[in-house]
């Protein structure tokens, strides 16, 4: 009797250790966002619309069309007057950028978002046990990893990781880094410092693929603190749920639509061509099938279904046509590379301009800096207290490579610390973002303004 009873029994506890063992294994996987800390640099580097128009016209490469194209270019950004802008550009250097000039700009980024870290959370740089770094502009040697490691006298057991050439979806790709280390390392504490190397890095030539990387590129910058610690839960800002990344680098057009090289000239730059669009679109959409079943109700699965099926999506505004994403998740961190990549994503995913705000007034505020870009965004949600407990974040990223990269993030307590928004974000939204541009150089006088500081000839062309 006993043994049939033991018999009977043994299904039913056999599952019940397996569902135990599963429960255990997915609590060692955490990984809690414990806290991060976005750079705010010195108010003598904004980047004023008389200080932009001066860094346009001294480039003496430019002609009359190059400048209406960079103009109409600069108006239609998204981005206002508090941007700010790598030194040596400021100080007329970016014809003859340094080592020292790079080091210098991720020195101050890096050493202060650290600082700040530090000393909000209370940790000690010898408790770190994994440091992670991503500049895609930039590899040094030592390498930067090894610069931080050395100001602060790190652990000589501490794994460090630099990564390089991703793009604005950087940070994203060094998330997980740190995710697949702590599946093996239990209890431990992990930092991620994201930003990019703009200085020396300016584009001095005339090719307009080229220039646009000028209009949107400022200097930004972030550290993370990770732990899978789950004593630490109770400080964490974020749980991370899931992450997809999809890369498109067998792909010679989405490979090349976004690419580092010299122009015809010879001058160095970052290329963004007419097809990167597309490949986003591509990218993004091989990258839902994988991530919507993760985080959508059954109906809206079943709807994802149907509508994948029977339409054909090469273009970033459809990408998401007929699902609704709300079922699932309730922000989105849009990565502010450009109005565009803002407008196109909002309508592939049918969102509200509230859904968009905070994107929009990241790119406004703080310009596109490259992979940091996303906690500008996150920063904003939180400093407008719209990020309460359980709550979900969609975050979607686009990068080099050609990337799309995107993960869901799930609020751990309501926030409202104070962040590198305080000083102004009563001041966000405006009521309309109007560029400055137009106002202070329309039509006719800009170009007037162009001719008279290269040639001092007189010029009746007025701006489209």
């Amino acid at each position: 009797m006993e043994l049939l009873t033991a018999i009977y029994l043994f299904p039913f506890l056999y599952m019940a250790f397996l569902i135990c063992k599963r429960a255990h294994e997915k609590k060692d996987k955490c990984c809690y966002m414990i806290h991060y800390e976005c750079f705010k640099p010195p108010e003598d580097r904004k980047l004023s619309t008389e200080t932009c128009a001066t860094v346009v016209w001294r480039n003496k490469q430019l002609g009359l069309d190059e400048y209406r194209y960079l103009l109409k270019t600069i108006v239609s950004s998204g981005l206002g007057e508090a941007t700010y802008s790598p030194r040596n550009v400021l100080e007329e250097r970016e014809k003859s950028p340094t080592l020292v000039d790079a080091l210098e700009e991720m020195d101050e980024i890096i050493f202060d978002t650290l600082d700040s870290l530090f000393d909000k959370c209370g940790i000690h740089p010898s408790e770190i046990d994994i440091l992670v770094i991503n500049v895609s502009l930039l590899s040094t040697a030592p390498s930067l990893t090894s610069r931080v490691v050395n100001r602060y006298k790190m652990r000589h057991d501490i794994k460090t990781y630099n990564v390089t050439g991703m793009g604005c979806s950087a940070s994203i790709v060094a998330i997980d880094i740190v995710q697949q280390l702590f599946k093996v390392h239990k209890n431990v504490k992990a930092i991620v410092v994201s930003t990019e190397s703009i200085g020396t890095n300016w584009y001095v030539g005339k090719d307009r693929s080229f220039m646009l990387s000028n209009c949107l590129f400022r200097t930004g910058g972030c550290s993370m603190l990770f732990s899978n610690d789950v004593s630490m839960k109770h400080r964490a800002k974020f749980k991370l749920n899931c992450m997809v990344r999809t890369h498109l680098g067998s792909d010679d057009v989405a490979y090349y639509c976004c690419y580092q090289k010299e122009d015809d000239e010879g001058y160095a730059g970052f290329c963004l061509t007419k097809h990167l669009p597309k490949a986003a679109a591509k990218a993004f959409t091989m990258n839902l099938k994988v991530l919507v079943p993760k985080i959508l109700p059954l109906k809206e699965l079943i709807r994802y279904l149907i509508v994948s099926r029977t339409q054909t999506k090469n273009d970033l505004e459809k990408v998401g046509l007929g699902l609704d994403f709300k079922s699932g998740v309730q922000h989105f961190c849009i990565h502010p590379g450009g109005r565009a990549v803002i407008d196109g994503t909002g309508k592939g995913l049918q969102l509200s301009e509230y859904d968009l705000e905070p994107a929009r007034m990241a790119l406004h505020r703080w310009g596109n800096t490259s992979a940091a870009g996303f906690w500008y965004v996150l920063g904003y949600m939180e400093a407008k207290k719209r990020l309460k407990k359980g709550e979900k974040i969609l975050m979607i990223s686009f990068g080099a490579g050609f990337k799309c990269n995107n993960c869901v993030w799930e609020v751990m307590r309501d926030l409202k610390d104070r962040n590198v928004w305080d000083d102004c974000i009563d001041e966000y939204p405006p009521e309309t973002l109007v560029n400055p541009f137009i106002e202070s150089f329309p039509g006719k006088k800009a170009l007037q303004i162009y001719a008279e500081y290269h040639h001092g000839m007189h010029c009746d062309l007025k701006c489209e």
